[in-house]
């Protein structure tokens, strides 16, 4: 059964793109897609994901735009380093890298789950790169609300068993962040980059970074976003959010929208925290909305 799941060409077919990699300063090879000409778009997904969350925005846009999805270090089709320094601010630098080393114009920025604080962290630095910005279920502000189930995640030795070990942080999410089920090359395209223990680093060490308190290492940079994110209040901003996610739920909406009352919501309330695989052509109506302001 498994065998059936981590087939190559199953999800292959799903996923036609050409692999781009870039050597970091970091000593590590970082694989994006870069698929299309004309403005850019990127994309920046979230945990345990990877640039297959982003296939269905890759091949609506395109024809008309330059769509760039990295693998952030530890996922996907990039090196997975045992040891690395997988924390906020060494990801937000990785994004910079690459998009500096695109020469890119400035350009349409889509974030969801870490990609919202990694995005956005990037977006608070660089404000006069990003022209406008959609927003998928995630936080870029302090919070003490956890998800139990990623809570038992950072439990110690019992998070290496069950992140690693077993594979549970994933398969997990496929049966809470979803609520249309999807098909097996879908499963085998999430599963393929995640299907040893050392491939599944990444995963884990993104929950133990998670900052929910200032002792944490992460928890001053999240501070910073946060502290900075007035300075995007004047861009066109858009949120689609999946109205059963469990994860990021209605509070972290309500958040968002005290923060930018101004911006365009959209709940949807028969989609989950992956809202790309239970509401990808929403998802993408609203991006055409936000590209024509």
């Amino acid at each position: 059964m498994v065998g059936l799941f981590l087939n190559r060409e199953r999800w292959r077919s799903l996923y036609p793109f050409a692999s781009q990699y870039i050597h970091l300063t970091s000593e590590a090879r970082m694989h994006y897609v870069d698929e299309g000409e004309g403005e850019p778009i990127v994309c920046v997904h979230g945990n345990p994901t990877w640039s297959f969350y982003y296939r269905y925005l890759v091949k609506a846009n395109r024809s008309a735009h330059r769509v760039i999805v990295p693998d952030h270090i530890g996922c996907g089709l990039s090196d997975k380093p045992q040891q690395y320094n997988y924390t906020l601010q060494q990801h937000i630098a990785n994004l910079t890298e690459l998009i500096e080393s695109l020469q890119l114009s400035p350009f349409t920025l889509v974030v969801h789950d870490w990609g919202g604080p990694i995005g956005l962290g990037y977006a608070v630095q660089h404000p006069e790169m990003v022209k406008r910005i959609l927003i998928l279920n995630t936080a870029a502000f302090r919070s003490q609300r956890m998800y139990s189930g990623i809570a038992l995640a950072r439990v110690p030795f019992l998070g290496d068993f069950l992140v690693r070990g077993l594979n549970a942080f994933l398969w997990g999410s496929f049966v809470i962040n979803t609520k249309r089920l999807m098909n097996a090359a879908v499963y085998s395209g999430y599963l393929y980059p995640y299907s040893s223990w050392s491939q599944r680093i990444g995963i884990l060490r993104f929950v133990q970074d998670i900052p929910l308190k200032p002792s944490d290492t992460s928890y001053g940079t999240l501070a910073l976003i946060e502290d900075n994110l007035n300075v995007l209040s004047s861009k066109p901003l858009s949120f689609v959010w999946g109205g059963l996610d469990r994860v990021f739920n209605d509070h972290f909406l309500s958040e968002w929208q005290r923060r930018f009352p101004k911006a365009h919501f959209s709940r949807l309330s028969d989609a989950g925290h992956w809202i790309m695989e239970d509401a990808p052509l929403r998802v993408q109506n609203a991006l055409e909305q936000l590209l024509e302001e």
